[in-house]
């Protein structure tokens, strides 16, 4: 074990800048981490403000629990043994605990995390999930989904697993975890599943959770899920995945509140980003809302799916959820709201900005006849309602059509706005660009000009689309930054 302070004050700015360093580098620009170099904003360690002021008491490396990085040899008990010493120790000085996954090639199954705990991985570290479905535990249905996803009876645990937890961190010098999901997809496609694939982290009913500074490629499903939890930061993550693997989301903030993503590149076969809330009569019925979401600095390259996706499965309803200077390339979609008949709930007050988008089929895509239920329980009377709807501030290039905005019949979606908005269409576009049934808005400055549904703003009316000016309280949540020890 070890106590991980910087010992000498040449030691404490090497690690100030290699930091600052580390944050701007691995995304190419001044956005992630500039916080610990921004004296304005925040004292440096000459004015006693420390970076890693919350760091764990407690750490330890895998090694030390028998762990063996050859790629080959299980980790799985390792893994567990680590965490369950690693968290006694925390209890009971209140120091919290740290993990070390050092350099090699660690293979394993899933593994619980625990509270006031990180799980680090060094910059050569490679976790590789295990095949053998042996080392995946079984769990019951989310219980505001009712049914698994690929196949009715439950699920398997994610990769790594938590719940009931307060403060865990998930980081590292963009250490690699790898689901090697191609075992899993291969199976989904025969039909073969009896429980639903794993994702790779999942993080359910806990609070303060941070995940960031990782490179995650090829999970057998989603890639990350926290669900019912608050408090939650994605930052500064790598995704990657065959553009033809099914259903591997990269973030999926599920019946959160409080939850800040930004600064990461996603290359899916699925949603890049997709905020949910349940699933028909039990989303309904678990009625936990995912609220108060900020998405920011988001790369995305998904042919056959959104940028950022809304739904479908939304029947805990979703609120108050912004985005802005969002990139997407060679994706189906910019901004995705998918719901239909039985999933009631509602998506309302959804702003978004700054967009630069190049090769799309549909900049605007709003699907009010998406089907996909658990089971015949749903009630199709149970019907959505979309309202306040914003969008402005949107480039786009080779554009196949601007926008299919499709409502429900006898319950119109309403409170549309989109305002300052370029579409450059392909070669060969869609003869009809905007088609729009069953909504309702306006729009300003948008070109091509938009449907009949959608009338240009009146004279003396506000042009500008809104997006809120007072900052969510996760904003102001700093990340958790430990040093490596020093000895």
């Amino acid at each position: 074990m070890a106590l991980c302070l910087p010992s000498t004050t040449s030691q404490i700015h090497a690690i100030v800048l290699m930091i600052g360093i580390l944050s701007s580098s691995i995304r190419g620009g001044e956005s992630r981490g500039t916080w610990i170099l921004d004296r304005s904003e925040h004292p440096g360690p000459d004015e006693g403000w420390w970076p890693w002021g919350n760091c764990r008491k407690h750490t330890a490396k895998l090694t030390d629990f028998g762990g063996v990085g050859d790629g080959v040899t299980s980790n799985t008990k390792a893994f567990e043994t680590a965490i369950s010493n690693l968290s006694q120790l925390a209890a009971e000085d209140g120091g919290g605990a740290q993990l070390v996954v050092p350099a090699g090639k660690w293979l394993t199954g899933s593994f619980n995390l625990t509270s006031h705990f990180t799980l680090y991985l060094d910059e050569d570290a490679l976790i590789l999930a295990s095949q053998d479905e042996s080392e995946w535990p079984a769990l019951p249905p989310l219980p505001s989904y009712g049914k698994g996803r690929d196949a009715p009876a439950g699920r398997f645990a994610s990769l790594i697993f938590g719940t009931n937890l307060t403060d865990v961190v998930i980081t590292g010098a963009n250490g690699t975890i790898d689901g090697q999901g191609q075992y899993w997809w291969a199976k989904f496609k025969a039909g073969e599943l009896n429980l639903t694939r794993p994702y790779l982290i999942e993080i359910m009913f806990s609070n303060q959770v941070q995940i960031f500074n990782l490179t995650l490629v090829n999970s057998p499903s989603w890639n990350v899920h926290p669900v019912y939890s608050r408090d939650v930061i994605v930052q500064g993550l790598t995704i990657l995945a065959p553009t033809d693997s099914p259903n591997t989301d990269g973030i999926n903030p599920d019946s959160c509140t409080n939850v800040r993503i930004e600064d990461s590149y996603i290359v899916s076969g699925d949603d890049c980003i997709a905020v949910k809330s349940g699933w028909d009569e039990y989303g309904i019925r678990f009625g936990m809302p995912t609220q108060h979401v900020f998405i920011r600095r988001i790369t995305c390259i998904s042919p056959t799916s959104a940028t950022i996706a809304l739904g479908s499965e939304m029947s805990g309803g979703i609120h108050d959820v912004r985005a802005e200077d969002i990139t997407a390339v060679d994706t189906e979609s910019g901004v995705r709201i998918k719901t239909g008949p039985g999933r009631g709930g509602y998506v309302k007050d959804i702003f978004v900005r700054r967009m630069d988008l190049h090769t799309m089929k549909y900049v605007f895509w709003i699907t009010g006849n998406y089907g996909s239920h658990p089971d015949d329980g749903y009630d199709p009377n149970a019907l959505p309602i979309i309202d306040g709807i914003n969008y402005r501030d949107i480039t786009a290039e080779n554009v196949t059509m601007a926008a299919n905005l499709a409502g429900i019949e006898n319950d119109t979606f309403t409170g549309i706005c989109i305002s300052n908005v370029t579409i450059s269409l392909a070669e060969k576009p869609k003869k009809v660009q905007w088609n729009c049934t069953d909504i309702e808005g306006v729009t300003s400055d948008v070109s091509p000009p938009a449907c009949a549904l959608l009338p240009e703003k009146k004279a003396g009316e506000v042009k500008e689309c809104l997006f809120p000016d007072e900052r969510l309280s996760v904003e102001n949540i700093r990340l958790k930054i430990c040093p490596p020890c020093i000895h």
